[in-house]
């Protein structure tokens, strides 16, 4: 009997707990999400907009209530359509964006390029525009319930993505179709820089290097020397910039708010320099990398040289320890190591690196002027040069010894005479030297100096008749160690 009981509790229990679920899916059916009861109404958050190229993150956006499902739990979709006012949406532009979507927003920059680009407006022209929501009931298609909003909607000219400066104050003159191309922020749009040298003169700022000075230019504000002016076409006052001082100057042009700012650099902008990146000897150690060597004739010059692995690398500047600090970058990510031009930005991106590819691994020597912002990448290959080597004494084409994992080496005849070896080739004094401790030196000792174009010591090692034959030179420059067997 007691066993019948508790049976019937137990099923008692049972349907009790099945009644409730019930229960509340039928609450859940019923919960506003579903049952939509409202009228259909499109908004538009700012009516009356003059897009502006220094704010083109920002949005324009549209907002719509539910509308209605007329009590059938149905789920509702939403098309967006937008057009130029009076044009009963001939040629809009449509969004198809499904059910449960409720806002649609467009940033400036991408409403800039439509406006130009498919409706086809003029620059700083006012134009109508009307934006419709098109509800829809699953169900019933046929029943669309529809809301419009007017307003209207201003486009800008977007600022050239290239920039030259131009004037006898510059190292081409007046030349235009070698204008000295400035260097475009990779952090702040419309920004460009120039680095370098100016001299006693003047100069304005073309858009590109096209022989024609009909072109457009940014030329100085008549009351303000820290403004620029757009001139379409040449128009306007050719106002100049006036350079009073030769030296080397950091000019930053920013396009989006018309500034200019001239800058006569009387020091380096660093005073040290650092490789980072598992293509160099430092590795990704950003707390203490291999240092760069400032030249002691132009403080603006560093130079850094090692042997380079497959990998990566750029350049730290100011102090290390900060991923998001100052660097020195190509302004591309893989950027030809042959390109000259280096960009100097803070922060951690665009985060440009430069490659070097498992062919390309050997010696390299980095030269980075900090003055006008170029550097050389140049693989470092020795020549022996002299009439006791292979070579005679041909600088112009020598033939380069060896070069396997961080040693240099030739194998071969030595002839009775002198040599001593380069690490360049082209003209006697473009370059470094390693010639040996002192004049006349034997073959057996390797020892050796560095010396820097044709300042010397001018010491050779010396061949004797004796000594003529098959022999093996060996240079490891990290270790600084050389030996003639």
């Amino acid at each position: 009997m007691k066993k019948n009981i508790f049976i019937k509790a137990v099923y008692f229990l049972h349907v009790l707990f099945i009644a409730i679920l019930n229960t509340s899916c039928e609450e859940t059916l019923k919960d506003s999400i579903v049952d939509y009861n409202n009228e259909l109404k499109l908004t538009v958050s700012n009516p009356n907009l003059v897009l502006q190229e220094s704010k083109q993150n920002e949005n324009l956006t549209f907002n719509w209530t539910t509308g209605t499902n007329q009590g059938t739990s149905a789920s509702i979709s939403y098309k967006l359509q937008i057009d130029k006012a009076d044009n009963n949406f001939a040629n809009a532009l449509e969004y198809d964006l499904g059910p449960n979507k409720f806002s649609q927003s467009l940033s400036v920059k991408n409403l800039n390029f439509i406006l130009l680009n498919t409706f086809g407006l003029s620059p700083g022209i006012a134009q109508n525009f009307e934006a419709k929501i098109i509800a829809t009931v699953a169900g019933l298609e046929d029943e669309p319930q529809i809301s419009t909003v007017p307003f209207t909607l201003t486009a800008f000219k977007p600022v050239s993505t290239t920039l030259f400066i131009v004037g006898d104050a510059t190292p081409t003159g007046w030349n235009i179709t070698s204008a000295v191309e400035m260097t475009p922020s990779t952090t702040i749009p419309g920004t460009f820089v120039y680095q370098g040298s100016l001299k006693v003169g003047a100069f304005k700022l073309p858009v590109s290097r096209d022989g024609c000075w009909c072109q457009d230019f940014y030329t100085k504000d008549a009351t303000d020397a820290t403004k620029i002016v757009y001139n379409q076409n040449g128009s306007g006052a050719d106002l100049q910039w006036q350079i009073t001082q030769s030296g080397q100057y950091k000019v930053t042009v920013d396009l989006l708010n018309l500034t200019i700012a001239i800058e006569r650099l009387t020091a380096p902008p660093f005073s040290q320099i650092w490789i980072v990146g598992d293509a160099s000897p430092s590795g990704w150690n950003i707390d203490s990398p291999q240092a760069f060597t400032q030249s002691t004739s132009n403080p603006f010059i560093f130079t850094y040289e090692a042997n380079f692995t497959a990998g990566s690398f750029k350049i730290l500047a100011g102090s290390t320890g900060n991923w998001c600090g100052e660097w020195y970058r190509p302004l591309t990510d893989g950027q030809a190591l042959s390109a000259t031009s280096v960009s100097q930005s803070s922060g951690c991106s665009p985060d440009n690196k430069w490659t070097i590819s498992s062919s390309d691994a050997g010696r390299y020597k980095i030269t980075l002027n900090t003055s006008n912002n170029t550097i050389s990448i140049q693989k470092v290959n020795l020549y022996i040069i002299g009439d006791g080597g292979p070579n005679g004494w041909n600088i112009a084409s020598p033939s380069p010894m060896t070069y396997s994992n961080g040693v240099y080496t030739f194998s071969g005849q030595l002839n009775v005479g002198e040599f001593k070896i380069s690490k360049f080739k082209g003209d006697w004094c473009d370059g470094d030297w390693i010639n040996p401790a002192t004049a006349n030196q034997s073959i057996s000792n390797g020892s050796y100096i560095i010396t820097h174009g044709c300042d010397g010591p001018d010491n050779k090692w010396k061949v004797q008749s004796g000594n003529a034959g098959t022999h093996t030179i060996s240079i490891n420059l990290d270790t600084h160690t050389m030996t003639i067997n």
